[in-house]
C-alpha cells in the first residue's frame, strides 16, 4: 500500500459565517482540506478527504503532519479494523485525518468487493429520494435575503443563527421565501435556557421550521438542557454535542435527535454505528458536514439511508470542487450522473 496526501484551498461562493466564527467568501481561497490518496499493490485506488474543524482544535497543518507519520504498509483495504487500531497507534486526536484515511480505505475496500460503498454497507440507495438542505450563514438582512433568492431550487433551508441581528435575519429570509421549510441552526449561539427557550418560542409562531440545532453550548448543564428540551415546541438536534455512541443517553435526555458528522465522528464505520445507536434509542438522525469537496459529501450521502434529515451541502457552496460524485439538483442527491460506478463513486475533474 501506497499513500499520497495533499492540500487544497475551497473557495465559497459567499461570506460564511456561524455563531463561532467567520469565513470571508466572495472568491478568496477560505477553506482548506486534505486530500489523501491509498494506492493498492494490485493498483486499486482509494480517496478519501480531511476537512478539520477549529471548534475541535484541528487544521489541515495537523492533519497533513499526522498523515506524514502514518505507514502505509500497516494499511489494508482487506483489514479495515486493524488498520485503524494501528492509526490509533500513530498518535491521539486528529479524528478528521483519521476519517479520511477510513473513507479511502471504504473506498479501495468496496471496489475491490465490485459494490457501490452503500451497497458494501448493506444499506442500498433510493436515487432522488434523499433531500439536503441548503446553508445560508450569518449575515445582513440584504444579503441574507439575496442568498435566498439564489437557492430557490432548494426545497429546504438552513438558516445559521445565534448573532444580535437573529429576527432581522429570519424576517429577509421570509421575504425571499415565505412558506419554504427551514432549520435553524444556533451553533452553541444562545447562552441561556431563558434566552434559547424565547427565540425558540418566537421561531415557533413561523409554522415552517422543521427544528432547532445545537441551540446551547455543548457543555451547558445538562439539567438546563433537560429543562429546555422539555419546554420547547420545537425539536432539538444536537450536533457539537454528539461525538461517539456513548453520547446517546445525554442526547435522549437533552435532545430530540443528533447530528453526525464524519470530520467529528472519526469516520464512515463510527458514523455508522453512531446512527444506528441512536436510532435504536427512540433520536431522530441527520448526518451534516463542514466545508468540504464531492469526496466527504458523497461518503456522507452513501449513509443517507440512516437519516432522517440530510445537510450534505458543503460542496455547492464552493466554486472549485476538484471532484464528480453525488449530486443534489433542486436539493435531491443524486448518484445517476456519478461517473463512478463502485466504492464512493467519485472521480477527479479533468
Amino acid at each position: 500500500m501506497q499513500i499520497k496526501y495533499w492540500s487544497t484551498e475551497l473557495k465559497l461562493a459567499h461570506t460564511w459565517t456561524i455563531a463561532s466564527g467567520v469565513a470571508t467568501g466572495g472568491g478568496t481561497n477560505l477553506s482548506p482540506v486534505a486530500i489523501v490518496q491509498l494506492s493498492g499493490d494490485d493498483g486499486t485506488i482509494g480517496l478519501g478527504e480531511s476537512a478539520p474543524a477549529s471548534r475541535y482544535k484541528e487544521s489541515v497543518h495537523g492533519a497533513l503532519d499526522f498523515l506524514a507519520k502514518v505507514d502505509a504498509r500497516k494499511l489494508s483495504f482487506d483489514n479495515i479494523e486493524a488498520s485503524m487500531k494501528y492509526l490509533e497507534t500513530v498518535a491521539p486526536g486528529q479524528f478528521s485525518a483519521k476519517s479520511a484515511i477510513n473513507i479511502a480505505l471504504l473506498d479501495g475496500a468496496s471496489r475491490k468487493a465490485g459494490k457501490a460503498l452503500y451497497d458494501y454497507l448493506g444499506l442500498g440507495f433510493h436515487d432522488k429520494h434523499h433531500v439536503t438542505s441548503f446553508s445560508i450563514g450569518i449575515d445582513k438582512p440584504d444579503i441574507i435575503r439575496k442568498k435566498v433568492l439564489a437557492a430557490e431550487q432548494y426545497p429546504v433551508l438552513k438558516l445559521k443563527v445565534g448573532s444580535p441581528d437573529d429576527k432581522a435575519n429570519m424576517a429577509a429570509l421570509r421575504e425571499a421565501a415565505p412558506t419554504k421549510w427551514v432549520r435553524v441552526d444556533a451553533n452553541e449561539g444562545w447562552k441561556t435556557k431563558e434566552h434559547a427557550l424565547e427565540m425558540i418560542e418566537w421561531l415557533a409562531t413561523d409554522g415552517h421550521i422543521q427544528f432547532i440545532e445545537q441551540p446551547m453550548p455543548a457543555g451547558t448543564d445538562p439539567k438546563d438542557l433537560a429543562w429546555l428540551k422539555a419546554r420547547s415546541p420545537l425539536p432539538l438536534i444536537a450536533d457539537e454535542a454528539y461525538h461517539t455512541a456513548k453520547d446517546v443517553a445525554h442526547c435522549v435526555d437533552c435532545y430530540h435527535g443528533v447530528n453526525v458528522k464524519l470530520c467529528k465522528n472519526v469516520w464512515v464505520s463510527n458514523a455508522y454505528e453512531e446512527l444506528q445507536a441512536a436510532r435504536k434509542a427512540g433520536l431522530q438522525t441527520m448526518i451534516g458536514c463542514m466545508i468540504e469537496t464531492s469526496i466527504l459529501i458523497s461518503a456522507a450521502a452513501h449513509l443517507a439511508e440512516l437519516c432522517n434529515y440530510l445537510d450534505i451541502d458543503g460542496n455547492i457552496l464552493i466554486t472549485n470542487d476538484p471532484y464528480i460524485g453525488v449530486t443534489a439538483e433542486k436539493g435531491l442527491l443524486s448518484f445517476a450522473s456519478a461517473p463512478e460506478k463502485l466504492g464512493l463513486r467519485v472521480q477527479a475533474r479533468s
